[in-house]
């Protein structure tokens, strides 16, 4: 038993120094060049906050595994040798909602005070940014405050069972008809109270425990969301970039054709951009400025997609046949993951159909394969069981890209790799910091078989889903039926425009887009 949590721990320990030294390596190589040995602060933060994220994900099968230390004690205190995971569980939760909430916002304003000319200094900054953190933690004290004494309880619905004792007689029996003693009246049988002897048990939920509860609702509606969109259009979007790669490469008089479009858009990009540094200048940063900011940024976005486009079509330099090459055996690996995206997103979308929305579950499906898989070998049904939540962070993910692109309210962040600016990556961490809490819950409900009896499912089952004016989200299984509902639309998107686009990509792609305007 000790070697086997003496073994867990040092799992643990190994798994968290590759996690970080792996985030340190996604920083260093997405970072933009005008970051490079400068905004350290920005770049702890963003380290931290991925790992937080990364380990998060990560501790649901460590929970597993670490419950399973328990399986065989063959004395009480056994249990007590093995990890803390509650105590974790809400320290790595609540270090989440603190980066979400103060750290990263803190981070954000200092790096982005850098690019503003009249907040020079960095004591201007630090004050700057403290401003905007102090008030946010004001507000959020004041709520969470009012919330946690007003309806920071949680309401268990118990049944009191019970019933008549009677001596033994002289001579008795046990059978299959007969389920206790007492002249076949079943006298010491509670089992049959009436739902009359139901009643709630209230109770206050701790601080830590509300806090949490809330990060995972605000998270919960941003999964709902982008998790529902990005299950259908992670391995969709890898499928249908396969199909609508170019063939083949293209002539020197279309490669110049085509860049010298793309230059003048380039042009009328780098105006509309000075106009707009001219505007903000001048302190005139209204609505309309915004809206113009969001604009110059998608279309900023989609020249570089372009750029991207045209270069893969006519490689060029010394290794231009190396380079088409790598460039067929990529599209040919887009392929085989989306296939396999396919298979693991339908997977998820009948999982939650059969075991989650039907009541009772018709069966456990991926819990009974997990199980399965454990049974051939230790490790095995955990590391598919960790896959399986990662990939729903991967999804959630590329939901939020898809729709980023799409919707004007929402500001444009990509991920680029040797483009990437720390405002940039310290807002997509936040996003992943946030929806990391759900995507733990919502797998600990829809993996509730595999993971029962564990810290997680105390927090996230038992206490969330009972806690006063939440629980009827979870009890009408809203965010779930939001999931579902928006992964069909999706793939219906998908099948029903995309697909029939297809002949027309390329032209639609070559067409010139017209001189850019700003809205006047």
């Amino acid at each position: 038993m000790g070697d086997f949590n003496l073994a867990l721990v040092i799992v643990a320990i190994v798994v968290c120094i590759l996690v970080f030294l792996f985030n340190v390596y996604l920083l260093v190589n997405y970072q933009h060049p005008d970051d490079a040995n400068q905004a350290y602060f920005p770049k702890f933060v963003v380290v931290l906050g991925l790992s937080i994220a990364a380990i998060s994900i990560l501790m649901l099968p460590a929970d597993v595994a670490n419950r399973q230390a328990c399986r065989h004690a063959i004395y009480n205190g056994a249990c007590k040798l093995t990890l803390p995971m509650k105590d974790l569980w809400l320290a790595v939760y609540i270090l989440d909602a603190v980066l979400v909430f103060f750290v990263i916002p803190f981070a954000m304003f200092y790096y982005e005070g850098d690019q503003d000319k009249s907040v020079s200094t960095v004591g201007k900054r630090i004050k700057s940014a403290l401003l905007w953190v102090i008030t946010t933690a004001i507000v959020c004290g004041l709520v969470l405050g009012i919330l946690y004494g007003l309806i920071g309880k949680v309401d268990f619905t118990v049944r009191h069972l019970s019933s008549a004792t009677t001596n033994f007689p002289a001579n008795w029996e046990f059978s299959s008809n007969q389920q206790c003693i007492g002249n076949g009246a079943r006298q010491c049988s509670a089992f049959t109270a009436n739902a009359s002897s139901e009643k709630k048990w209230t109770m206050r939920t701790t601080f830590p425990e509300y806090v949490v509860a809330l990060a995972t609702i605000v998270g919960s509606v941003l999964f709902a969301i982008f998790g529902g969109v990005g299950i259908a259009c992670l391995p969709l979007g890898l499928i249908f970039s396969f199909i609508q790669r170019p063939k083949a490469v293209i002539t020197r008089s279309q490669y110049i054709k085509e860049a010298t479009e793309l230059g003048k858009k380039a042009k009328e990009l780098k105006k509309a951009a000075d106009a707009l540094h001219q505007e903000e200048r001048s302190g005139s940063k209204g609505r309309k400025w915004r809206k113009n900011v969001k604009a110059v940024e998608k279309e900023l976005f989609q020249l570089e997609e372009d750029v991207k486009l045209l270069e893969e079509m006519y490689p060029q330099g010394e290794k231009a046949e190396t380079s088409w090459a790598m460039t067929v055996l990529g599209y040919l690996l887009k392929l085989v993951l989306g296939i396999l995206g396919l298979i693991v997103s339908v997977a998820w979308v009948a999982h939650i159909i059969i075991y989650m929305l039907v009541n009772p579950p018709l069966h456990p499906f991926l819990n009974e394969v997990f199980i399965k898989l454990d049974d051939l070998w230790g490790l095995l049904g955990t590391a598919a069981f960790a896959f399986f939540c990662f990939y729903l962070l991967l999804a959630v993910i590329a939901g939020a890209m898809m729709l980023g692109l799409r919707l004007v309210f929402v500001t444009i962040h990509p991920m680029k790799w040797g483009a990437t600016l720390m405002n940039s990556f310290l807002f997509n961490v936040a996003l992943i910091l946030l929806c990391s809490i759900s995507v733990i819950q919502f797998c600990s409900t829809a993996f509730g078989y595999y993971a029962q009896a564990t810290a997680a499912q105390e927090i996230f089952g038992h206490t969330l889903q009972s806690l006063r004016g939440i629980k009827y989200l979870y009890k009408y299984d809203v965010f779930q039926i939001a999931f579902v509902v928006l992964a069909g639309l999706t793939f219906v998107y998908y099948a029903a425009f995309v697909s029939f686009q297809l002949p027309f990509v390329w032209m639609e792609k070559k067409k010139p887009s017209g001189r850019f305007q700003l809205s006047s």
